[in-house]
């Protein structure tokens, strides 16, 4: 058992990794220093479960799938859409297969079937965190945006058109409608054009 937890120890340092990987895709908007895998991985997560409960599926599984989604991006890196153009895209129950060698088989099992879960986007809490991850892009690219870099609106509108959930196309309609500053304009009283008159 020491020895597969010594592989479980080994594991944790690798996804470590993701915090300092960076999601290429952003690189060709301009985007100079952009988000890490692991920071996407994040809100992915937390998108998820909001999505699922909405959709009435289960969100701590649809939280689950999302949080491991990109997982094999430890060993290859964020493979963005044109670099798949050029090279077969890796075969993520293939990666994770082999991330998962020495540990203890109830982890082990646990999570390659997750990893084929996510990718078959059978389950009601798969397609909702496949989703999630689109919806993540989105809220991204129109924070990108209104950073300056207009070039994000092609990941803004590709990951808009890629939506499954009614839920999700709602949540993307209403993050359309505003910009990423008015959560702190509501909770601090103030109109769209400045603070409340009092």
């Amino acid at each position: 058992m020491a020895d597969e937890l010594a592989q479980v120890a080994r594991f944790l340092y690798e996804a470590g990794t993701l915090k300092q990987s960076k999601r290429t895709g952003w690189w060709m908007a301009g985007v100079r220093d952009p988000e890490s895998v692991a920071e996407h991985a994040w809100r992915t997560s937390l998108i998820a479960s909001v999505i699922a409960r909405l959709e009435g599926a289960d969100p701590a599984r649809a939280a689950f799938l999302a949080v491991w989604h990109d997982s094999q991006e430890t060993r290859t890196g964020d493979v963005n859409h044109l670099a798949k153009k050029y090279a077969d895209e890796p075969d993520p129950q293939a990666v994770t297969a082999d991330q998962m060698v020495g540990m203890p088989e109830i982890l082990a099992s646990t999570v390659k079937d997750l990893i084929a879960e996510y990718e078959a986007r059978e389950s009601a809490e798969a397609v909702c965190a496949r989703d999630a991850d689109k919806l993540e892009c989105l809220l991204q690219g129109i924070e990108y945006r209104a950073q300056g870099y207009a070039l994000a609106q092609r990941w803004i509108d590709n990951s808009r058109g890629r939506l499954v959930t009614k839920t999700a196309n709602e949540i993307a309609d209403q993050l359309l409608a505003m910009d990423p500053l008015d959560w702190l304009r509501s909770t601090m009283g103030e109109q769209k054009d400045g603070p409340a008159q009092g």
